[in-house]
């Protein structure tokens, strides 16, 4: 069976549900459910929750018309963080959260600017994760730059909803236009402006001079900025610069701009932003609203978060007793009440076998010592049959006789057994409201055990036989409240089968950014081993430190006093047995300070299900603040229920999967299906070497900022974007690691045995460049795989033409460049190639359009790369001594804001 990449890729987006559960839904054009959640950080403010009504209503409107009346926004949540006061207005959340949440409002990180954005890394046409608007852009006056804020919510929500991309380039803001003319990248080409260099600025006026062409690409100078006029005809497009008046649609097939350098040209292959709208879900069944009238204003519900509350249900049948799974069990829960669960917690226990019992009502998590009152409780035999649902019916008990709602509480449900009527509760389970996280324990887990955490908005985890993929799975389950700080941090999770009278070393660095409530924890499984520990100042820790818990549950920890130590820390384990078993070492921290925002790692597939041949996405984030984390080593490991497991370097390098370079998200296409069933992942993120660094570059997939405009044939300015962001595009930062759970999901079609690797191409080759070097076209770009990005291709079709649309609809009837020479790398690495475009006349101005496909040796082939364009530029002779007085102008600006400090876009 084979299928073309551009199938496979269909299948992926189209077919597998998104990771991130989002609670909007289209009903008869309108809008429901959208979630704005404000950061518990943010200080409490009256306004804010009015200008975000009068985004909100104003973006209805401008919605409506966009869609040409096919939707509007019918209602949304914003959810009021626990940190507020709480007023009559506010109605208790649901299972609103802010960790899920459509649009957050939340300061910046280190300054970095009010830019609002969206959050977006899949490829064209899916969902982005959310978008980001901070305080200071919701309650100031940006109007001139970004233009009212309704407006820029629609241009954020095409990207969150429907997956479209910007259509203007900050890195490269000109192109040469088949007109030979050079162009400011935009759509549509009916925006009008002008083209100029601020060289000065002093008091109110500024010195500006025409740009002029660099000698290298024929294109106008770095410093030379697209200034366009205020008052314009043109209705599109919402993707460019929706902060002009006239602006009010989306690029069509018919205003579509093919040829500009934009983001959504590259993802979208040249489509416009409207047929990719169209195509959405969204879009499906929705028809023009008959009438002239408005839609209705929408309606805003208040909701205010509420603590924590949380209730495990975990199963305690016969099955349990084989493979230690009930020791495994209690050594887990035992770390998530010790270490996980955040201080103010409310926390029950509910153990199951045919049968249920309450062991715990809620209890509040208020010092060290509350959660003996649950771990005394943990079932010490194995018996019995599995009823999941009488499980889950106690737990929502638990839960009510505590004086508490079940809405917006959440469970967490551990089972090894199958139950053939867990679907019996599905219903009572949607009415609770709770939100359900599944631990599947084993091979033999109830199948159906996932669709809980999918109705319900929670995680699903999938443990095989050892303690690390349990522990993993707890420490994944922390707060949805956005208190980062608060937040348990993974930093070691290892597991290792040691043989008898032998030791085994490891290093942990805890950096700066973490440190408080640090947990060093040891299991075995047959006797307990020597322990030494020392911190990076050399204070050592042995054995008789690591406190054994009293229900001999085979575990021990060592609790750091005060702050850990910033540094290296390094531990030694002897296995004083004469046998081997199963050593582990878990280290759990947080955050430094309520003040310092740690280095976060998260991870997820593209999907909670996978039908073979299609392939999956492995996606990790590491940030710190808003900040992406970059150079720094990701790998996942994939695991199979028969204990296969797969280790995947995953790259932030804007090819194959990963769609931007250096934004902090690390991915891999994921295709070595081994077998049907539950896999899990886990991801392990590393700074080694000092070669970890900050980024502060502009983000993509945001409102463009707008320099100034041309009004009555003045230049008005805009105040200025932070100087920082210019002068500063990058920050050290120290060695760091990170362990996270991504999660599980289910396999199936797999076929028993054989080769699956003969399905899929090569990836599309995504950051093709190119250049001329005097008579010669030089090309570069990331090399695919054999597989997609894995492995080596066997050869490269490299075909020019002097046409773009040749390249774009027929590929194949292109002149052929004789690659002979050229042998391709291992996947990821640069390719490097030049070549004399000997089959054309080649003058100044001449222009080629070049792009590449990669086969394999299957003979699979590659969809298109994106297309480059290579003009051969002659530059002028120049006197001598040039005249330059002539060439500068003096023109008066009106300035609005402070200093004028204008970045290029």
């Amino acid at each position: 069976m084979v299928l073309s990449l551009t199938v496979i890729l269909f299948l992926v987006l189209h077919l597998l549900p998104g990771v991130k559960t989002s609670m909007v839904n289209l009903n008869n054009n309108g809008y429901d459910g959208i979630v704005i959640a404000i950061n518990p950080s943010v200080p409490e403010d009256e306004k804010l929750i009015q200008n975000i009504k009068e985004m909100v209503t104003e973006a209805s409107t401008y919605l409506f018309h966009a869609t040409k009346r096919r939707i509007y926004i019918r209602n949304v949540s914003i959810l009021i963080p626990v940190t507020w006061k709480s007023k009559s207005e506010y109605v208790m959340s649901k299972q609103e959260s802010y960790d899920q949440a459509d649009v957050i409002v939340a300061n910046p990180y280190l300054k970095y600017g009010d830019d609002p954005y969206t959050l977006q890394y899949g490829q064209c046409g899916e969902k982005g994760k959310y978008i980001h608007f901070t305080p200071n852009f919701l309650l100031n006056n940006n109007l001139h730059i970004y233009g009212s804020r309704g407006r820029v919510f629609v241009h954020e929500w095409a990207h969150l909803r429907w997956g479209v991309f910007d259509e203007y380039n900050v890195d490269q803001p000109f192109y040469i236009s088949s007109k030979n003319t050079i162009e400011a990248t935009r759509c549509s080409t009916h925006i009008t402006g002008i083209n100029v260099v601020f060289s000065k600025c002093q008091g109110g006026n500024c010195i500006t001079k025409p740009c002029t062409r660099d000698s290298q690409t024929g294109l106008y100078e770095a410093k030379c900025a697209f200034i366009p006029e205020k008052a314009q005809t043109a209705r599109e497009s919402i993707m460019f610069m929706q902060s002009l008046d006239s602006v009010t649609e989306f690029c069509t097939a018919e205003t579509h701009n093919t040829e500009a350098p934009t983001l959504q040209n590259k993802m979208c292959n040249h489509r416009s932003t409207w047929d990719v709208i169209r195509e959405s879900d969204d879009f499906q069944n929705v028809s023009p609203m008959t009438g002239t009238n408005p839609p209705p204003h929408p309606t805003f519900s208040l909701l205010k978060s509420k603590h924590r509350v949380v209730c495990l249900v975990l199963d305690k049948s016969g099955s349990m007793a084989s493979e230690d799974r009930l020791f495994l069990m209690n050594q887990a829960a035992e770390l998530f009440l010790i270490q996980i669960i955040e201080m103010g917690s409310l926390v029950g226990m509910v153990t199951f076998d045919s049968q249920a019992k309450i062991q715990n009502y809620l209890i509040k998590i208020t010092d060290d010592n509350t959660y003996q009152n649950i771990t005394a409780n943990l079932p010490q035999v194995a018996d019995g049959g599995t009823s999941i649902c009488n499980g889950l019916k106690e737990g929502f008990q638990a839960i009510i006789q505590s004086n508490q709602r079940t809405s917006g509480s959440e469970i967490i449900l551990l089972t090894d057994g199958e139950d053939d009527e867990i679907s019996s509760c599905f219903e009572e389970v949607k009415e609770s409201g709770a939100i359900i996280h599944t631990i599947a324990l084993g091979p033999s887990a109830a199948k159906e055990l996932e669709t809980l955490s999918n109705m319900t908005g929670g995680h699903r985890f999938f443990a095989n036989k050892d303690i690390n993929g349990l522990i993993n799975a707890f420490s994944r389950i922390s707060s949805r409240s956005g208190s980062i700080t608060q937040q348990a941090i993974q930093l070691e999770s290892k597991a290792l089968n040691i043989i008898g009278k032998k030791w085994i070393n490891g290093t942990v660095p805890v950096d700066s950014t973490i440190g408080n409530d640090t947990f060093f924890v040891v299991t075995w499984t047959i006797q307990k081993p020597e322990i030494l520990l020392q911190d990076p100042k050399g204070k050592k820790y042995n054995t008789s430190h690591f406190k054994e818990d009293k229900l001999n549950i085979r575990s021990a920890r060592l609790r750091i006093p005060g702050i850990a130590e910033t540094g290296t820390w390094t531990y030694s384990l002897l296995n004083n047995h004469v046998h081997s078993q199963m050593l582990t070492m878990t280290v759990t921290t947080r955050a430094r300070s309520p003040t310092t925002l740690p280095v976060i790692a998260t991870a997820h597939m593209s999907g909670t299900t996978a039908h073979y041949p299609i392939p999956m996405i492995v996606y990790a984030q590491v940030s710190q603040g808003f900040l992406p984390v970059l150079g720094i080593n990701v790998t996942a490991i994939i695991e199979t229920e028969d204990g296969h497991q797969v280790i995947l370097e995953l790259w932030d390098n804007g090819a194959g999967a990963d769609t931007f370079k250096n934004d902090g998200i690390y991915s891999r296409y994921f295709t070595d299906y081994h077998g049907n069933g539950r896999y899990s992942l886990k991801v392990h993120a590393q700074a080694r070497k000092n070669m970890a660094r900050l980024s502060l570059r502009q983000r993509q997939n945001q409102a463009l900022y707008i320099p100034g405009y041309i009004e009555n044939g003045t230049i008005t300015l805009n105040p200025p974007r932070p100087e920082d962001i210019e002068d500063m595009a990058e920050a050290e930062i120290e060695d760091f690691s990170r362990l996270t759970s991504g999660g599980s999901i289910t396999v199936s079609g797999v076929p028993p045995s054989g080769d699956h690797t003969q399905v899929f191409p090569p990836s599309k080759i995504t950051d093709l460049k190119a250049e001329f070097e005097e008579d010669y076209i030089q090309l570069s770009w990331t090399a695919p795989g054999n597989v997609l990005d894995k492995g080596k291709a066997n050869h490269y079709i490299i075909r020019i033409s002097k046409y773009l649309q040749k390249l774009q609809e027929d590929f194949d009837s292109a002149t052929l460049v004789n690659t002979s020479g050229l042998i391709p790398k291992e996947a990821g690495s640069i390719e490097n190639f030049e070549f004399k475009p000997e089959a054309f006349k080649t003058e100044n101005g001449t222009k080629f359009y070049i792009a590449i496909q990669a086969t394999n040796e299957a003979n699979l082939t590659s969809k298109t790369s994106n297309i480059v364009q290579a003009t051969k530029f002659i530059p002028p002779q120049e006197p001598s001594v040039p005249d330059l007085g002539n060439k500068i102008s003096a023109i008066s600006l009106a300035i609005l804001g402070l200093a004028v400090i204008l970045s290029v876009f």
